[in-house]
């Protein structure tokens, strides 16, 4: 029997002018347990489960890259040091290309992937993420085909003006470019989304959208040292095609989201997150996210024109964090560190005598007491069965049970909750993009990430990370 957890990190910012405040400091919260990281030639690195580097030191020299890549879970990777950051060399989460044989590339770590394309006359896939490119569509009636549109975040992604009709025939739409979401506070911190998949006719394939830009934070403790150094978080391009003769092209994923905080901000270096280009005829990606909090920017310089938003430090890591978690079955404790899938080894096993309905125990943290928490069991061959807990203690720390019947044979449990913001008075509701935030809604399965879903007042589902 598999157990889940479920966990958000919530805070809001006040933006400030940033200015150098000598009596103020910022405390990146890193503990140190991964020690410096100095690397000596260029590397990639998948993000760890947590998506969180704990460091005490960080040098990336000249003529090195590093290049992260998703975990996953799909994490967004923060990276914490509690001593100084040296930039020389470039720290990369950019999105991965689509391919010129028809799949999508991966998003960048806590980014989102491009759709694929076409085949056999069909429109192409749209991508992932809030701001996906929708797909170059297949016009039947003339032969038309379309090419991809781009992934939006800043900006909207950019539309493929028409069809293009030397690829069969007539004319129509192409596919249209993604919306504008997120915010230039970078809470939540989500990812770029991907464009759009490429037609394709009976003989050739379309190429696949690109991946959008990852979500990455860089918090120090100290100082963040640029010295002709990069941090990317570029959307991927689409694959590219010669000709209309090998179908339509996809569109660019968006560029991500780059949050750097520190005391002090120095030198001179870049933050790229420009969006990925379209095929032939696909359109290109938007623009992402940069954010740069610090007391003291005075001596930081820009070496590119991307448009990056500034303030005083912000947390890093947010105290009041909820949390929600299963913490025992049947009163056998869940474990440590569980596999959370039918593939491995049973996390908990009950006696064979073990009565049933089953009590399942849940425990929160700055969750609304008289919340409810609905636990899931699926067994094996999928059949499911839900039980509903209600919490019962104080925000900072409440628990509830659930009595939910067990089939034989393995199960995997669940548990999901809605936090309404505009029925509590302990948590307020806030603002994304201009839009009031009315609920949270927060599920994971154990072993898995913690998918959080903010629910805006006009009902519109903005998937990330807090």
């Amino acid at each position: 029997m598999k157990q889940p957890m479920i966990g958000s990190t919530i805070c809001l910012v006040v933006l400030a002018c940033a200015t150098a405040l000598a009596q103020n400091t910022f405390s990146s919260g890193s503990t140190g347990a991964d020690g410096a990281f100095s690397p000596t030639q260029s590397a990639t690195i998948t993000v760890p489960d947590s998506g969180v580097f704990n460091f005490t030191t960080v040098n990336i020299p000249s003529n090195v890259t590093i290049t992260y890549v998703r975990n996953t879970r799909n994490t967004p990777l923060t990276i914490l040091a509690s001593g100084d950051m040296h930039i020389n060399g470039v720290i990369s989460v950019d999105g991965q290309p689509g391919s010129s044989v028809g799949f999508g590339g991966f998003g960048g770590p806590g980014g989102f992937s491009g759709g694929s394309a076409g085949v056999d006359n069909s429109s192409g896939s749209i991508g992932d993420g809030p701001g996906a490119g929708r797909g170059g569509p297949f016009n039947a009636a003339n032969g038309g085909c379309g090419g991809g549109g781009g992934g939006g975040y800043q900006i909207a992604g950019a539309s493929a003006n028409t069809a293009f009709p030397g690829c069969g025939g007539g004319g129509g739409g192409g596919g249209a470019g993604g919306p504008k979401y997120g915010s230039k506070t970078l809470v939540p911190l989500i990812g770029g989304s991907g464009g759009g998949g490429g037609c394709g006719f009976s003989q050739a394939d379309g190429t696949g959208g690109g991946g959008g830009g990852g979500a990455l934070l860089i918090a120090s403790s100290g100082t963040i040292t640029f010295s002709n150094g990069a941090v990317t978080s570029r959307g991927g391009n689409a694959g590219n095609i010669p000709t209309c003769s090998s179908g339509g092209g996809g569109g660019g994923g968006s560029g991500g989201a780059i949050r750097l905080v520190a005391n002090v901000i120095t030198g001179a270096g870049q933050l790229l997150i420009n969006g990925g280009n379209g095929g032939f005829e696909g359109a290109s990606g938007g623009l992402g996210f940069a954010r740069v909090e610090a007391f003291d920017l005075s001596g930081f310089t820009l070496q590119n024109i991307t448009p990056v938003s500034s303030s005083l430090p912000n947390s890093a890591t947010p105290a009041n964090t909820p949390s929600l978690q299963i913490a025992s079955v049947g009163g056998v404790a869940a474990p440590a560190n569980p596999v959370g899938s039918f593939q491995g080894s049973p996390d908990v096993i009950l006696p064979a005598n073990q009565p049933n309905p089953v009590a399942v125990v849940v425990n929160a943290a700055n969750i609304p007491s008289g919340t409810t928490v609905n636990v899931t069991a699926t067994s094996s061959a999928g059949a499911s069965t839900t039980a509903a807990a209600t919490l019962s203690g104080t925000t900072a720390s409440s628990s509830g049970t659930a009595s939910i019947t067990l089939t034989n044979g393995l199960s995997v449990l669940t548990a999901t909750t809605v936090v309404d913001l505009a029925k509590t008075g302990d948590l307020h509701p806030f603002f994304i993009n201009g839009e009031r935030v009315d609920k949270i809604e927060i599920a994971a399965q154990y072993g898995g990430s913690s998918e959080v879903t903010y629910i805006t007042h006009s009902g519109r589902r903005i998937r990330g990370v807090r």
